[in-house]
C-alpha cells in the first residue's frame, strides 16, 4: 500500500472532477470576466455558474456569495467589514469570540481590540462547547458582532450555531461563523435553521478544491467595508480580478458536496466514503480500534455532537511531534493539530481552552479522514498506530526521542 493521507483537515486532496472542471481556464478559457468582449464573458459565465453552486450548497442566494483568496481573507473581511467602520465612534464597538476560533479569527480580533474594539473571549466546556448561556450572559448593548466557529478545526466539535445567531440577533448583534471545517461535512441551510447567521466563511482547500480561494457568504442588507480597494469586483465587497479557474474549482466542489452529503448509501466501499455516515462509520472504528489497542488513550472532545471525519486523541507519556513524525516514516500522514501552527511549541489553544493539561495537549494528535480514506486505510492505520505508540512508550524520554526523530528527517 502507498502512503495513507488522514490530514484532511490542514488540506484536502483535489477530486478528479474539479481539476478537470477548472482545467480549461488556465489555458484555453483565459479571459478576464470584466471584459465585454466573448473570451471576457465567457469567464464571467463562468464565474457566475460557480456562485451559483456555492450559493446552492449553503441555501443562499448567489448574490450572497463573495468569493475569496481562503478561509483566513473570508475571516478576516467579517471581522474587520464589520468593525472597522466603527473604530472612531464615541462607543466604542464590542466583539465575542472564543477561545478556541481558528487563528484566522483569534489574531484578527487582537488586532481589532488594539485599535479599541472591546472584546470578551468566551471559554468552551470540557467538551469543547460554546454554551448559549455564556453567550448570553456577555451580550452588551454595544456588542456589534458575535463571532463562533461552526465546527472547531482540531477536535472536530460542532457548535450550537443555530441557538448562538438567534441569541445574537434578539440583542440586535451581527453573527459571523467560521464553517471553513464544516462546509461539505454537514449539510446546513442559510434559509432555514442557520437564518440568524450574517456571514459565513469558507475555504475550497477544505473541501477537495485548490488551495488559494474560498468565500464569505454576506446576507442581503449586512453592510460590509472592503479590506481592499480598486476595481468594483464582487458587488463592491472585495476588489481584485477574480481568481477564474480557483472559482470554477470551488463551484464544482460545491457541487459534488451537495450530491455527497444526500447520497443514501452509507456503505463504504474501497475508493472511499460515499456519505457522511459512511465516513463518520469509518471515523468511530478507527478510533475504537485504536482505544481498544492503546492503554491511557482517548478522544477529545469525545461525547460531543462533531463532525465525520475528524478525531482528536490523546497518548499519554509520548509527545505528539514524535508519534507524527514515526508515523510519517512509516507512510502515514496525520498531524499534531492546526496546520497553521506546525513547528509550534507552545501546547494547542483549542486543548488548553478545553482544560486539558499542557502536558496530555501535547500528547495530542489530529486524525482527519477525507471522503477519499477506504476501509484498507483504516486497517492499516489501526497496525501502525498502536505499534508506533507502545515504541515511542519504550524508548527515551519523550523530549529526547523527539529530538532524535526530527534529526533523521532533517528538519
Amino acid at each position: 500500500m502507498g502512503r495513507i493521507y488522514m490530514d484532511a483537515n490542514a488540506t484536502t486532496p483535489l477530486l478528479p472532477q474539479v481539476v478537470e472542471a477548472m482545467q480549461p481556464f488556465w489555458i484555453e478559457q483565459f479571459g478576464n470576466p470584466s471584459s465585454i468582449h466573448q473570451s471576457g464573458q465567457q469567464a464571467r459565465a463562468a464565474v457566475d455558474r460557480a456562485r451559483e453552486q456555492v450559493a446552492s450548497l449553503l441555501h443562499c442566494r448567489p448574490t450572497e456569495i463573495v468569493f475569496t483568496s481562503g478561509g483566513t481573507e473570508s475571516d478576516n473581511l467579517a471581522l474587520f467589514g464589520i468593525l472597522q467602520p466603527h473604530l472612531d465612534a464615541v462607543s466604542k464597538p464590542h466583539l465575542i469570540t472564543t477561545t478556541i476560533e481558528h487563528h484566522a479569527v483569534l489574531h484578527a480580533a487582537e488586532s481589532l481590540e488594539k485599535r479599541g474594539v472591546e472584546v470578551t473571549w468566551l471559554r468552551p466546556t470540557p467538551g469543547g462547547v460554546i454554551s448559549p448561556e455564556a453567550l448570553r450572559s456577555a451580550l452588551r448593548p454595544n456588542t456589534r458582532l458575535v463571532s463562533i466557529m461552526l465546527a472547531n478545526n482540531e477536535t472536530g466539535v460542532i457548535q450550537p450555531v443555530e441557538q448562538l445567531a438567534a441569541i445574537a440577533h434578539a440583542a440586535g448583534a451581527i453573527f459571523h461563523t467560521d464553517a471553513v471545517q464544516a462546509a461539505a461535512k454537514l449539510p446546513f441551510d442559510l434559509s432555514g435553521a442557520l437564518k440568524y447567521v450574517d456571514l459565513l466563511s469558507l475555504s475550497g482547500h477544505k473541501m477537495y478544491a485548490p488551495q488559494g480561494t474560498g468565500a464569505l457568504f454576506v446576507r442581503r442588507r449586512t453592510t460590509l467595508a472592503p479590506l481592499f480597494f480598486g476595481g468594483s469586483h464582487e458587488r463592491q465587497r472585495r476588489a481584485g480580478t477574480e481568481n477564474v479557474p480557483g472559482i470554477v474549482a470551488l463551484g464544482k466542489a460545491a457541487e459534488l458536496a451537495v450530491a455527497w452529503l444526500n447520497a443514501a448509501d452509507a456503505l463504504n466501499t474501497e475508493s472511499g466514503s460515499p456519505n457522511p455516515q459512511g465516513l463518520a462509520r469509518l471515523r468511530d472504528r478507527l478510533e475504537q480500534g485504536i482505544l481498544s489497542a492503546v492503554p491511557d488513550s482517548g478522544v477529545n472532545g469525545a461525547g460531543t455532537p462533531r463532525v465525520p471525519n475528524t478525531s482528536n486523541l490523546f497518548f499519554d507519556g509520548i509527545e505528539a511531534e514524535s508519534l507524527v513524525i514515526a508515523l510519517d516514516l512509516k507512510g502515514l500522514s496525520i498531524s499534531g493539530g492546526s496546520a497553521c501552527q506546525s513547528g509550534a511549541t507552545e501546547p494547542s489553544h483549542v486543548l488548553t481552552a478545553m482544560g486539558l493539561s499542557d502536558a496530555r495537549a501535547r500528547s495530542s494528535v489530529r486524525i482527519s479522514l477525507s471522503r477519499l480514506t477506504t476501509e484498507a486505510e483504516v486497517d492499516q492505520t489501526l497496525e501502525l498506530i498502536p505499534a508506533a505508540v507502545h515504541r515511542l512508550r519504550s524508548l527515551a524520554t519523550p523530549r529526547q526521542e523527539t529530538a532524535r526523530l526530527i534529526g533523521t528527517r532533517g528538519y
